[in-house]
């Protein structure tokens, strides 16, 4: 059970920080469209997924969670919520708004840890609440900041966080669930790719090879750290997933700021720091757990 709950971690950890260096990703393909980034990005991390399908031998699990209208539902839903979030991400960091992506991320941990207190019940200890508490006016100060309604941030934060919240009602593995979220989505993107390419305008032919290379390759970018979150989602409670999510946005932040230069104001930094001291807080309050139970809420569900 303790082992579970390391690997947990360590898949979610690794997840967080490929996602935390994608900008960098986008940005050397920012002359093509979002929208069809995004359609190249499903398409290819579809044909990436059914390989490894393939060379795994997983066509019978595959076939079995195909005959649960149940399961199919869920995975019909968490394939709209990722499709939406890499769309609206991808726009995002295109568009000069690697920050704003960041607060989304930021405020994505809390929304996950309210889904695993209401949907899944699971309980803080008043040091957990602590650093909720501590995060969330590191969140209040960046939003007061903004000065408007940060849609952006909001719309990444609540897309990833649902679709966190349905890999724990799915129950198959990771590549079986992520394969089948392509499926439903690639038929959409091949259309749409299609449509562009007949019209001229698609990045196909038009593009150099390097991009063209870049865009192929997001099928990979995508599929690897999907994989390792959604190892580490069924291995961890929302709970402990919410927090490690700040990884990502950090990395983003950072990059924003000294790779692509975008304002960092002292508000940011004191919305930051108090972010910071709330991981530093939910840390203490795992260690003291591990120490008086042998096992930590970090494998409590597995």
């Amino acid at each position: 059970m303790r082992n579970k709950g390391i690997y947990g971690v360590i898949y979610a950890v690794s997840a967080y920080i490929l996602w935390g260096i994608l900008p960098i990703y986008w940005k050397l393909i920012n002359s093509v469209a979002a929208i069809e980034i995004l359609s190249h990005r499903i398409l290819w991390a579809f044909v990436f997924t059914i390989i490894i399908i393939a060379a795994a031998k997983e066509w019978k699990a595959l076939k079995l969670i195909m005959k649960d209208k149940k399961q199919m539902f869920y995975i019909f839903i968490a394939s709209i919520l990722i499709a939406f979030n890499w769309g609206l991400y991808i726009w995002a960091v295109n568009s000069d708004k690697i920050l704003d992506a960041s607060l989304g991320y930021y405020i994505n941990p809390l929304f996950a840890v309210a889904l695993g207190m209401l949907i899944f019940k699971e309980k803080l200890n008043y040091w957990q609440l602590g650093a909720l508490l501590t995060a969330s006016m590191g969140v209040i100060i960046k939003t007061l900041q903004y000065g408007k309604i940060p849609w952006v941030s909001l719309g990444l934060a609540v897309s990833f966080g649902l679709y966190g919240a349905m890999k724990k009602l799915i129950r198959t593995n990771s590549i079986v669930g992520l394969t089948l979220e392509t499926t439903m989505l690639a038929p959409v993107a091949a259309i749409y790719i299609g449509i562009r390419q007949m019209s001229g305008v698609g990045a196909f032919g038009r593009e150099g090879i390097g991009v063209i290379l870049l865009l192929i390759g997001s099928g990979i970018v995508t599929a690897v750290p999907l994989l390792l979150f959604s190892s580490g989602a069924k291995r961890l409670p929302l709970s402990v997933l919410g927090f490690t999510q700040y990884i990502a946005p950090t990395i983003s932040l950072l990059i924003g700021i000294f790779v692509f230069h975008e304002v960092f104001t002292t508000v940011d930094m004191m919305s930051f720091g108090l972010i910071w001291i709330a991981l530093a807080i939910y840390s203490f309050s795992q260690m003291g757990l591990f120490k008086r139970q042998g096992e930590g809420s970090l494998v409590k569900d597995c």
